[in-house]
């Protein structure tokens, strides 16, 4: 990691922090596929499968700053950054749309 000694050990902190919450997130997704079936639960191991992607991206980076300054409060940002990725929001348009078919409505 590059960065003054002080920075890359705030750092080191942080992205233990950050790779739990990573997990935390992972898991949760992973309990709801649990209990999913068909396209519901395709989707959702896609999302875990998107998570996994994100978390390699943000694993490889060794800037400190990088960490203390994207991650230092990483509150809800991994589900945030997860919901920026457009893989997503496919996923969840078709959701609604399949929602929508089901309830009868037209879209």
């Amino acid at each position: 990691m590059t960065g003054t000694p002080n920075q890359i050990e705030l750092a080191e902190q942080i992205r233990t922090r950050t790779n739990a919450e990573f997990d935390r997130v992972s898991e949760a997704f992973g309990n709801v596929a649990q209990m999913q079936t068909g396209q519901d639960r395709l989707d959702t191991l896609a999302i875990i499968q998107i998570l996994e992607e994100k978390r390699t991206e943000v694993m490889a980076i060794n800037a400190a700053g990088y960490f203390i300054r994207t991650w230092g409060d990483s509150d809800n940002q991994v589900r945030q950054m997860i919901g920026q990725d457009a893989r997503y929001r496919v996923i969840q348009a078709g959701r609604k749309m399949r929602r929508a078919e089901g309830s009868g409505s037209s879209v």
